[in-house]
């Protein structure tokens, strides 16, 4: 099947640069098996495969010396609840970090420029936790039972940050709380306020300087900040004359200058802050995504551009074209140091905006398939999170879509990240109501460029995206020819108790409180409540040990579906929420095109009993 190119062809997923005083770069590339690490010299222009385990490869961390990776591995087949390890780059041995600790979910990791201390942010039943590993066991340096992300360490490893919400609990407003490595005592504490969440993007890579390179939301929109926390001065570039989120990516290595990303309704352009004059300056790129942003995470973006030792390192993608490395000198030049050169040509998307119901602006990208001249099926794709974004990234499954004849959408529905703190707030308080008129408004938008048939849209997604996938099914019964849903939550009530710590926490934020405080809200909220509405045929792929959509909540889903006379198909995979490979991907889509093939032709997609998760 040609289709099959797009993901067979070697890519790199994501590129980390080490901490250490050296240009050393971990690579996560794809492969059959699922991600791989290796680690780049870039002065040497060698590249070397990690030979030892590593867990989850696109999270990992080289340590400042270069000689170890550090990545969290999970205690069974990807449950997210494991501890930190490191494997070391000349023998392959993996040695646990934290021996002693109860598993627990990562949520931060960060490495200090000199030395051997590592921070990370753990959680666990007992809370969100900071710990501070510098060659013992562990020290913890803060706890709360309030959603705490994002651990940072300073260049000389004297001062530790974390992201914390003690000041604004239940609301995912962070303030950034920096600490005494050695004696655990707090510091200083940045907020603007209930109105204005402050994140920490890294500190200073110059030891001995104390500044905080941090995220601001003073205006509603993301803005550059470099503060000092031991004498409380900062600087803030308001860059009022810009739309949109300005979003701080990295330091150079002198810190004199500040790597920036300006989102304008989702289109990137890269831009540059010199720190002592307030100069900023347009860094020249070809057009595509140069960073992709996460929350909730263990680092704040999934991939993004950064500094090198002698200049910037922009990482690009676009729907057509995959992860590529551009280094630009002082001097302006641009040189391509990595890319694929195996990856098949592909089609762009057009970036849309469009209006949902009460006049919000959307973005919506679009692909319709090449030679096509009238309307004809799509696929809708909604991405995760909710607080994640779809950016102008290499897109295999898209490819395979519209090598195949059939159109490809993806929306960036009220929840998304980089369109302002309006924007990625305005799912709450009441999950799924937004969002629903949003992706109401993307069809509308479909059928009306002439792009898809009305009833020939498809409705696909990954986690929160599978969840509106089958809410949209229950809710919008007539809306779409049938949903495609990947580890989806459909009952958030039956999963609370079985979600890991951090997603529970996360669960009641977007809910807003527990569901003994609130289980009408909770009912409300879930697809499994309206079941007895679906019309359209369902595919759920989930697995077996996720604790963010756990899964006894979908196949009692599938079952409901089911004994209500709807049309279900639940395969099970053995893996987590975030378990995958290219082996798996290729299958994936090879199910999902006979699935749309089949309801294209009027035929049903279920051949037999919902069946539970393999040894459940």
């Amino acid at each position: 099947m040609s289709w099959q190119r797009f993901f067979e062809a070697r890519q790199c997923l994501t590129l980390r640069r080490g901490r250490g005083p050296g240009d050393l770069v971990l690579l996560a590339d794809d492969t059959g098996d699922g991600p791989r690490a290796s680690v780049w010299d870039v002065r040497a222009n060698v590249t070397r495969p990690v030979t030892g385990k590593v867990g989850d490869a696109e999270n990992a961390v080289l340590t400042a010396a270069g000689d170890a990776v550090l990545s969290h591995h999970s205690d069974d087949d990807g449950s997210e609840m494991g501890h930190l390890m490191a494997t070391c780059l000349a023998t392959g041995a993996v040695r646990d970090l934290t021996p002693d600790l109860p598993p627990y979910t990562l949520r931060g990791i960060d490495v200090a420029r000199e030395g051997d201390q590592v921070v990370l942010t753990a959680v666990a039943e007992d809370g969100f936790s900071l710990w501070l590993v510098a060659g013992g066991p562990p020290r913890r340096l803060f706890t709360s039972r309030n959603e705490t992300w994002n651990s940072l360490i300073s260049a000389d490893g004297t001062l530790a940050s974390v992201d914390t919400t003690d000041h604004n609990p239940s609301v995912r407003r962070f303030g950034v709380t920096v600490l005494d490595t050695a004696s655990g005592n707090v510091l200083a504490f940045l907020s603007d306020g209930v109105d204005g969440p402050v994140r920490a993007v890294r500190f200073s890579p110059v030891p001995g300087d104390p500044r905080v390179l941090v995220s601001t939301e003073r205006t509603g929109f993301a803005r550059p900040c470099v503060w000092n926390p031991l004498d409380g001065s900062r600087l803030d570039l308001d860059a009022a004359h810009l739309t949109g989120d300005v979003v701080p990516l990295d330091w150079s290595d002198d810190a004199a200058r500040v790597l920036l990303a300006h989102v304008d309704g989702g289109v990137h352009r890269m831009l540059e802050l010199d720190v002592r004059t307030g100069e900023v300056t347009p860094v020249d790129h070809p057009s595509g995504a140069y960073f992709e942003p996460d929350v909730a995470a263990t680092h704040l973006n999934i991939w993004a551009s950064h500094y090198g030792a002698d200049g910037i390192r922009l990482l690009r993608q676009r729907f057509d074209v995959p992860l590529t490395v551009l280094d630009v000198d002082r001097a302006g030049a641009t040189t391509t140091v990595l890319r694929s050169d195996t990856a098949p040509a592909g089609v762009r998307a057009v970036s849309r905006t469009i209006r949902s119901a009460d006049g919000t602006p959307l973005q919506l990208w679009t692909c319709a398939p090449p030679g096509a001249t009238a309307p004809g099926p799509v696929v809708l794709y909604l991405h995760g999170g909710p607080n994640m974004v779809t950016v102008d990234r290499y897109n295999p499954q898209a490819q395979a879509w519209l090598d195949e004849g059939i159109g490809y959408a993806a929306l960036n529905y009220r929840g998304s990240v980089t369109f302002g703190r309006d924007f990625r707030e305005g799912f709450r308080p009441s999950l799924g109501d937004r969002e629903l008129e949003d992706v109401d408004a993307a069809v509308e938008c479909l059928v009306a460029e002439g792009i898809a048939v009305r009833d020939q849209i498809f409705v696909t997604g990954v986690s929160y995206g599978g969840y509106l996938s089958l809410l949209a099914m229950g809710r919008r019964p007539h809306l779409f020819a049938g949903a495609l849903a990947f580890v989806p939550m459909a009952d958030w009530l039956a999963a609370y108790d079985d979600m890991n710590p951090a997603q529970r926490r996360a669960c009641r934020y977007f809910i807003g409180g527990s569901p003994d405080e609130m289980p009408d809200a909770y009912r409300r909220a879930s697809p499994i409540t309206y079941v007895g509405d679906v019309r359209a045929p369902v595919w759920i792929s989930h697995a077996t040990h996720d604790t963010r959509c756990p899964a006894r909540q979908i196949h009692d889903y599938a079952l409901a579906v089911e004994r209500a006379g709807g049309d279900v198909v639940l395969d099970w995979f053995i893996g987590g929420h975030e378990t995958g490979s290219t082996d798996h991907a290729i299958a994936d889509q090879r199910r999902m095109l006979g699935l749309v093939r089949s309801a294209l032709r009027g035929e049903r997609w279920s051949t037999g009993p919902v069946t539970p998760p393999p040894g459940g």
